[in-house]
């Protein structure tokens, strides 16, 4: 079915086949109904439909819903996108000539661009529910290890002596920000456009701040032009996707290579591991190397999208049909991504011995440089020196730890004898005590801060908004799916469709008879 039959009542078949969307849109359905329930409303209160109208419509839509849920939605040839498939639909339930008195003042400009934020304001918490299982990972096994110490790195060249639970807790306050540039995307997208028709505005008197309420937006759009062609929340969040996947990327590698059998560091989980195809012996990382990949496909979903809005004129344009698909992958590839990055670190078998066994005397030799600066040396002097000792140490085979005093002496003069005291690895560590650093207490202090703020973050997920009315509800800890609830501001019935995090949705209508 097409909207403009009146005008152009032959379409070339080639043109539906190229510009139809429903085969990927339809996953807006649930929005979409959502958003035509509230705007028949929202006509009533303005007028344009009386009370059984809207009653009507909204039992038509409800149904319609339920089947899409139900899985025994039927589309038919026509169905151009999600929208015509829903109004061709509530047509056949409530009759076409009711279904098409929706569409009062309302263009697909407007309804489309509410859409696609409810849906986006949708996924936003399952997303956040994988990232405070990855958090929570982390901070597991780092607590669980807090005072092994490791070789830390700079150009993948040993550098200093490091704790593994500082080491592992760098990457957790990577996902700590981009659970930050989550909540500006949520923030972001929370901006009613619906109301602005096809770009001049609604003649109808409809309350777009009512309507905002009832949806859940913080607050409507101030420019109907603007409202109906902006798409930054859509690049905002393929930002944060594509950052999130380089941090994904950078624990992947970290984890990849620390766990080969040139590092020996960590063990990952085999269940968490593919085979070979030729080899029998191969457990690789594939789930991790995966992560590298789609990382760099979520750059380019970003680049592309990027691409498609930097030549737009003014108003909507048919060129942002292409928002969807990218925001859609990159929301399906991280909600998959974070709690299966969590069940990796959950499982990493951590070799401490390994981990000591490395740790050679050249990683102390900043420790000489602070020595010698101790004893009034300046810095640079200092540094001097004790690369020229690791030189030494290096032309006769020997660690720093076994170069004799004499060796030192003839470098410079400041040596003494209580040099072999500094040379030593947990003293090297619990000096680096300025807040941030690798001294035990400091990490032990970053690993309490994270689990309040986890904590924090926990107990809001909690929480969800009804469908119907917006309002805030919270449930218990015993709390299942598949539970009905009802709203205490509206009487809704809800179901609940999932717990980590709380999602809840307008409960399936009870079987009524259509005249089908």
């Amino acid at each position: 079915m097409t909207l403009w039959r009146g005008r152009l009542p032959e379409t070339a078949r080639g043109v539906r086949l190229f510009c139809d969307s429903l085969e990927f849109d339809r996953k807006l359905y649930a929005a979409d109904i959502r958003g035509s329930i509230a705007y028949a409303r929202a006509l009533g209160r303005s007028g344009m439909l009386s009370p059984e109208e809207v009653g009507a419509l909204v039992r038509g839509l409800k149904r319609v819903l339920a089947e899409f849920r139900a899985g025994t939605f039927v589309a038919a040839p026509d169905d151009e996108d999600i929208h015509t498939a829903v109004e061709r639909r509530l047509g056949e339930l409530v009759g076409a000539e009711l279904a098409g008195k929706l569409h009062t003042g309302r263009s697909r400009n407007d309804q489309v661009a509410t859409d696609f934020r409810l849906w986006l304001l949708g996924e936003i918490p399952r997303i956040e529910a994988g990232i405070l299982s990855l958090g929570e990972a982390i901070v597991e096994v780092a607590e669980e290890h807090l005072g092994i110490i490791m070789p830390g790195y700079t150009h993948l060249r040993r550098a200093q002596p490091v704790l593994f639970s500082h080491w592992l807790m760098a990457h957790f306050w990577k996902f700590m920000r981009d659970l930050a540039r989550l909540d500006r995307v949520a923030d972001g997208a929370a901006v009613l456009p619906l109301g602005s028709g096809a770009l001049a505005g609604n003649p109808y008197g409809v309350d777009r701040q009512r309507l905002a309420r009832e949806l859940g937006f913080r607050e409507v759009a101030p420019n109907s032009i603007d409202a109906v062609s902006d798409r930054d929340f859509a690049a905002e969040f393929l930002f944060f996707s594509a950052l999130a996947g380089v941090h994904l990327s950078q624990l992947a590698e970290d984890l990849i290579l620390f766990s080969s059998s040139e590092f020996g560091f960590l063990e990952l989980d085999e269940s968490f591991c593919t085979g070979s195809s030729l080899m029998p012996q191969k457990a690789n990382p594939d789930p991790l190397e995966l992560l590298r990949g789609r990382a760099g496909t979520m750059i380019g979903a970003l680049c592309g999208f990027l691409s498609v809005l930097k030549g737009l004129p003014s108003g909507y344009n048919r060129d942002l049909q292409e928002d969807k698909a990218p925001v859609f992958s990159a929301a399906a590839t991280l909600e998959l991504a974070f709690p299966l990055m969590a069940g990796v670190v959950g499982s990493l078998g951590v070799n401490q011995e390994h981990m000591g066994a490395c740790l050679d005397g050249e990683l102390l030799a900043t420790e000489l440089a602070d020595y010698l600066v101790a004893k009034g040396v300046p810095f640079r002097e200092a540094h001097g020196a004790v690369g020229a000792a690791v030189r030494r140490a290096r032309e006769l085979g020997l660690d720093l730890r076994d170069l004799p005093l004499e060796e030192y002496r003839r470098i410079h003069p400041a040596f003494d004898g209580d040099l072999y005291g500094v040379l030593d690895f947990r003293r090297a560590v619990e000096r680096r005590s300025s807040p941030g650093g690798t001294a035990t207490e400091r990490v032990r202090e970053q690993i309490e801060e994270a689990k309040r703020l986890l904590s924090e973050r926990r107990y809001g997920m909690n929480k969800a908004k009804c469908p119907e009315c917006a309002a805030a509800i919270a449930v218990g800890d015993d709390v299942e799916v598949g539970e009905i609830l009802t709203c205490p501001d509206c009487g809704a019935e809800l179901e609940v469709t999932s717990v980590d995090p709380l999602i809840l949705e307008l409960a399936p209508e009870v079987e009524e008879d259509w005249g089908e």
